[in-house]
């Protein structure tokens, strides 16, 4: 391949060349596929459906299982696809549109993670203000800001991954379209703009971690100096989700894209983006269901519900 605009196919990285494991893995990610599928699509249902869910950690949680919805289905079923069919071709056009995708999620849900952790805090150190801080209106201005920085930051990376030449072949080292995997096929020095591209990435990711240490931080001091158990019991049962939740996203995308090259390898590499691409959005929704009581009330009365009318 002499330049990009002869590509018109990418090859995914295979699992194995064995039939039987191939097929063991298309049932292994169905099974994960699904599980996202039922668990997300459960809290998005009860949260709309239960008006005493309608508040705004709620409304950011099912805006966290719209996200991981989407999240999974962009790099799960074409991995499915190709293990049935015994097949690794991706089109140049999906490719680009799973890296769109995949980014445009990803800067979402951790913009989403975010606000979550500003909703704790306000929740928690300043309940007086909870109301006036985090209204209706302001909810629904951060969670579209959310939405719209996610937008632009992916368009940003598309573009400019997809505007430098690859003349290193077309076989992707991963099992979907992963911005690091394609800059390997670019020999041209204007992969630079995407350096810069993913310092300023960097840089913003890292100050909302920043933010949600720090916020963590005021909110276990908070959660110290409430004097009935009770009460310190309730303050850790609203924030132990979200910080599970946060530090299983934040840390598996840490360790992939900063790991030393000393430890790198093709089945380390492919095990860390299973962590942190198909895991969470499965994960999520059994997080939050097991420690939140009013989740698992309004699942088990919206299931009771449906039984009844049957």
């Amino acid at each position: 391949m002499s330049n990009s605009s002869s590509i018109t196919q990418f090859l995914l990285l295979p699992f194995t060349d064995t039939r039987e494991l191939q097929l063991l893995r298309f049932w292994l990610f169905l099974g994960i596929y699904l599980a996202a599928l039922l668990g997300n699509g459960l809290i998005i249902i009860t949260i709309a459906c239960d008006q005493h869910l309608h508040t705004p950690m709620y409304f950011f949680l099912l805006n966290l299982s719209v996200i991981d919805l989407g999240y999974i289905s962009t790099t799960v079923p074409k991995p499915m696809a190709n293990f049935l069919w015994n097949t690794r071709a991706i089109s140049y056009t999906e490719c680009a549109a799973q890296v769109f995708l995949f980014v445009f999620l990803a800067a979402i849900e951790y913009s989403i993670l975010t606000i979550m952790a500003y909703d704790r805090y306000v929740a928690i150190c300043k309940p007086l203000h909870y109301g006036t801080l985090l209204g209706s209106r302001a909810c629904v201005h951060m969670a579209a800001a959310a939405w719209a920085t996610g937008f632009l930051y992916s368009l940003l990376h598309t573009a400019n991954t997809f505007s430098l030449p690859l003349c290193k072949g077309n076989a992707v080292d991963q099992f979907f379209c992963e911005i690091p995997q394609i800059l390997k096929l670019s020999c041209s020095d204007t992969y630079l703009r995407e350096v810069w591209v993913l310092v300023i990435s960097f840089s913003v990711a890292f100050g909302c971690f920043v933010f949600i240490f720090f916020s963590y931080v005021q909110i276990f001091k908070a959660v110290l100096r409430i004097p009935s158990e009770q009460g310190r019991h309730k303050a850790f049962s609203m924030c132990l989700p979200h910080l599970a939740v946060v530090s299983l996203f934040v840390s598996t995308i840490i360790f992939s894209h900063l790991k030393p090259p000393s430890i790198s390898s093709p089945s380390l590499d492919l095990v860390v983006s299973v962590l942190y691409s198909v895991v969470p959005p499965a994960v999520n929704p059994l997080i939050y269901s097991m420690r939140n009581k009013e989740i698992k009330d309004s699942v088990w009365q919206l299931m009771n519900g449906c039984f009844m009318k049957q």
